[in-house]
């Protein structure tokens, strides 16, 4: 099983960049999925990107041709780079793994990192 933790956050002005990045320790790294979630204030936590163990990826629509993820499974860390921010990007950015896809896409885990904060400003 791995443990994540989150990295990379910070204040950005709109249409600016940010690459969080998402660091797992334990065995195992490259045989999950890995999602990268967000959580603005008020609302849930949804789905922004995962990638598969294959390599794989697959966008939420309001992301889809500005955040690309991505991941270096030597290094067992995995990668949201982010451009093109909106202010209504801004929220906590998680990650987590699994080796269900059908979890990843449910973002069904019984535990989850501090996350990482993004501030976008307009």
């Amino acid at each position: 099983q791995v443990q994540l933790a989150e990295s990379g956050g910070g204040l950005v002005q709109a249409g600016g960049s940010v690459r969080l990045s998402c660091t797992a320790s334990g065995r195992g790294f490259s045989a999950n999925h890995i999602g990268w979630y967000r959580q603005a204030p008020g609302n849930q936590r949804v789905l922004v990107a995962f990638i598969r163990s294959d390599g794989s990826t697959h966008y939420a629509d309001p992301v889809k041709g500005r955040f690309t993820i991505s991941r270096d499974n030597a290094k067992n860390t995995a990668y949201l780079q982010m451009n093109s921010l909106k202010p209504e990007d801004t929220a906590v950015y998680y990650c987590n793994a699994d080796q269900s896809l059908v979890a990843i896409m449910r973002a069904d885990f019984g535990s989850w990192g501090q996350g990482t904060q993004v501030t976008v400003s307009s």
